[in-house]
């Protein structure tokens, strides 16, 4: 018999020694996830009644992880883990910053258009900002992923295969978005452009979900990736209106210099 301490388990075997029905809960997780944002945000109901609808699968997937036995510590929602921790308040902070600094950067300022928000007056940019993306986008994305996605996936697979896991179906979750958005913007002309585009802006979007994982799994605490993804997502619309109007303020002020001169 060898003297030797038995070594931390390989994924593939606790993937083994896990129990059927956790197996199946994490793999419902995923396929249901994989699926979701790209068949229901097809339908012109669901961006009208977008935050009611998301608060909704946030309340039914918290149903379902308590169904399949997880528990708010489990979540990063127990008590005592309400506090984002000094990484997540510290990223966030930096995430806000850089938003800033891009703004106030002529450079980077072209970099901040989006035709989605440059229509929009301050009452609905706010709107998007404070209610849209905190409790339809962040909110859900957070609890769904970070939370119940992550915790299925930890009770079956190491640290590290869960966190790749989750960042690569949140990647998935964000095809049909990505694709959304380059076509708003008119970057996605042509078929071999709006592919190429959709695949940069889901490995990107594989990045930062690694970083929110990381995140939750460092701090302990659900809030830390909820506050860096709020920075993330509210700050992005908000330098982008700032960007949208500052570029509206200046054509109105040429437009009325320009009449004074040709009266």
């Amino acid at each position: 018999m060898s003297g030797r301490a038995p070594g931390p388990s390989r994924p593939a075997g606790r993937w083994r020694a896990a129990r059927p029905r956790d197996k199946g809960f994490a793999v419902a997780c995923c396929v249901v996830l994989a699926a979701y944002n790209n068949l229901i945000s097809r339908h012109p109901w669901h961006y009208r009644r977008y935050v009611p609808l998301n608060l909704g699968a946030t309340g039914a997937a918290l149903a379902a992880a308590a169904a399949g036995g997880l528990t708010a510590a489990d979540l990063g929602a127990g008590r005592g883990r309400w506090s984002p921790g000094r990484a997540g308040a510290g990223w966030s902070a930096a995430t806000a910053a850089a938003w800033a600094l891009a703004v106030a950067a002529p450079a980077a300022r072209p970099l901040l258009r989006d035709e989605r928000v440059a229509g929009l007056d301050g009452r609905a940019a706010a709107y998007q900002a404070l209610v849209r993306i905190p409790l339809g986008t962040v909110l859900w994305e957070e609890t769904a992923f970070r939370g119940v996605l992550q915790a299925a996936l930890r009770r079956v697979a190491s640290e590290s295969a869960a966190m790749a896991v989750t960042s690569g179906v949140f990647g998935i979750w964000h095809i049909r978005p990505t694709l959304q958005a380059l076509r708003a913007n008119g970057l996605a002309d042509r078929p071999g452009r709006a592919a190429a585009g959709t695949a940069a802006g889901v490995a990107a979007t594989i990045a930062a979900g690694l970083l929110l994982s990381r995140l939750r799994v460092r701090s302990g605490s659900l809030a830390a990736p909820v506050l860096l993804h709020l920075a993330a997502n509210s700050g992005g619309v908000v330098a982008a209106w700032a960007v949208a109007y500052r570029a509206r303020g200046r054509h109105d002020g040429g437009t009325a210099r320009g009449g004074t001169v040709r009266g």
